[in-house]
């Protein structure tokens, strides 16, 4: 079995902190100069665009481009940043790519946005006591309308731990979680109409449902012989 190394190990965290706090540094650390430039060009773009389609559509459309393309972008250029120069290349990040697709990096970056979605949920619910969830055209109100608020974020915990651990039962979860997800919006769509924050959300969950299940095979079955979740 492979062991650390403390001395090469600890340059790699360092450029990898310095890049999750400013895109494109812990590059330039490492004298990869060519490299901290493209970086920082694209940080700008997406920053950009964010900006750009806040100007058009408000916080929301903006905080979910970021949240689909800036977020994973500036995890990318992290793990970039973390990897030794042999591994990166000079200037395209191909080999990048390639370590975070065979890793499948990508499914737990998924893993650690469904527990930031919970403790936003958590968050909403604890402020907003009086706040209600609409299910199937519905809004329970008492218990059942606080086992409805409590589904939420108990979901994405354990789909976030799941998807972490690039669990089968993660992936199970999940789909039951997109089916649910699908038939209540469409209901609420159906009852209610066209609105703005349920077409985003189909649109976003069908396109999200598919990518999970293109990277179905990085799901692994729980380990018999370590007894690990």
């Amino acid at each position: 079995m492979a062991v650390a190394n403390p001395t090469t190990d600890r340059p790699r965290s360092l450029a990898a902190g310095l890049s999750l706090l400013v895109p494109g540094l812990g590059q330039a650390c490492k004298r990869q100069a060519g490299r901290s430039l493209l970086v920082i060009a694209v940080t700008g773009l997406l920053l950009a665009g964010a900006w750009g389609i806040g100007k058009l559509g408000g916080t929301g459309a903006a905080v979910l481009f970021f949240m689909l393309l800036g977020l994973p972008w500036w995890a990318f250029q992290s793990y970039d940043a973390w990897l030794s120069p042999a591994s990166t290349g000079r200037w395209g990040f191909r080999e990048t790519w390639r370590l975070v697709w065979t890793e499948a990096h990508d499914i737990r970056y998924l893993g650690l946005l469904f527990l930031l979605t919970a403790a936003t949920d958590f968050y909403i619910i604890v402020a907003n006591p009086s706040y209600a969830l609409t299910v199937f055209c519905a809004k329970p109100a008492g218990l059942w309308g606080l086992l409805a608020k409590a589904q939420s974020p108990t979901l994405h915990i354990l789909i976030g731990y799941g998807f972490l651990r690039l669990r089968r039962w993660g992936l199970l979860l999940y789909a039951v979680y997109a089916a649910f997800g699908f038939l209540n919006a469409s209901a609420n769509f159906a009852c209610f109409g066209y609105g703005r924050v349920r077409t985003v959300f189909l649109m976003t969950l069908a396109a999200f449902t598919a990518y999970v299940l293109w990277r179905a095979p990085c799901f692994t079955p729980r380990s018999p012989a370590s007894g690990k979740l």
